[in-house]
């Protein structure tokens, strides 16, 4: 029993790793602009399959092979992919910004919530074009042999996952509590009208809050690809239980985000041990007990509307 439950413990941080990143990401564009991508699934999706197509580029073949089976794919080719899929994410972030966000932002109404979700309508159109529905499986850069200790067997893609998940909050800690970028960036969260006039170019901090969110979803399906495959369904569900682990932490709080991301990925897997379709029930049962007793979120600031 000691190792059904190390084994669920393990598994249930590394599928963490992928919740925390998208709800980090939902927490940087909701404290900086007030919205949310909700597309944010679809540029998991697209983010793994840009990387796959730098692999794939990389090793003389099409983008649109459906399988890596006789193809080699070395270490550098990797870093190149990972570097792609975060550049491009990045970069198809700042467009969703500047098409589907920026004219709607701080008017009446939530147009931008349709605006959203059409841009991730249109990407993942793109993506069956090019790509066709089919699922491809993806060569973990560490090895796919299982890494056992004291009894428990582990992917080594998995601590991957994890690994790089600790490292990017961390940074992103960093980045937010002990430099300008980040000092801007809390400014602007706290008010756009006080961080203007303080010289801060809000614009500029909110595409940069864009890119960075973008970015993370293009990581975490970049990294989630060689655990459940590529595929242009595969972050539906990542971002839906990333938006939840971001709903129980508190939008409004990064670290609450990454706790709750982290979270939610231990309690499907210790689920699972019991019972796997009881998995979802149990997650949306939390997220909406959460909302009913504490709306903003476990770590979350209660907002306060002054008259």
């Amino acid at each position: 029993m000691l190792v059904a439950l190390l084994q669920a413990l393990i598994s249930g941080l590394a599928v963490g790793g992928a919740y925390a990143l998208v709800a980090l990401g939902f927490s940087i564009t909701f404290t900086t602009t007030k919205t949310l991508n909700f597309s944010h699934g679809d540029f998991v999706a697209i983010g793994a399959f840009i990387g796959v197509s730098a692999l794939l580029l990389l090793s003389g073949n099409p983008i649109n092979a459906t399988s890596f089976s006789g193809i080699s794919v070395g270490a550098s080719a990797q870093v190149v992919a990972v570097v792609a899929a975060l550049i491009v994410m990045g970069l198809l972030g700042v467009i969703l910004y500047v098409l589907a966000v920026r004219p709607f932002a701080g008017k009446a109404g939530m147009s931008w919530v349709m605006s959203t979700i059409g841009f991730g309508i249109i990407l993942q159109s793109i993506g069956l074009a090019i790509w066709g529905p089919a699922p491809v499986v993806v060569p973990s850069p560490v090895g796919d042999d299982v890494v056992r200790f004291f009894g428990v067997g582990v992917r080594p893609q998995e601590l991957l996952m994890l690994a790089v998940a600790i490292v990017v909050m961390v940074l992103f800690d960093w980045v937010m509590n002990r430099t300008m970028i980040g000092k801007a960036m809390r400014a602007v969260a706290h008010s756009r009208q006080v961080a203007s006039l303080m010289g801060i170019n809000v614009n500029a901090v909110m595409i940069g809050a864009f890119f960075l969110s973008s970015a993370l979803a293009g990581l975490s399906g970049y990294l989630m690809a060689p655990i459940a495959s590529a595929s242009l369904y595969l972050g539906l569900g990542i971002a839906l239980k990333g938006f939840s682990g971001a709903i129980i932490g508190g939008l409004s709080n990064p670290r609450g985000c990454v706790f709750g991301g982290f979270a939610l990925g231990i309690l499907e897997s210790l689920v699972n041990l019991w019972q796997a379709q009881w998995r979802e029930i149990v997650v949306f049962v939390l997220v909406i007990l959460v909302l009913t007793i504490r709306p903003q979120g476990l770590f979350g600031q209660r907002l306060v509307v002054k008259v």
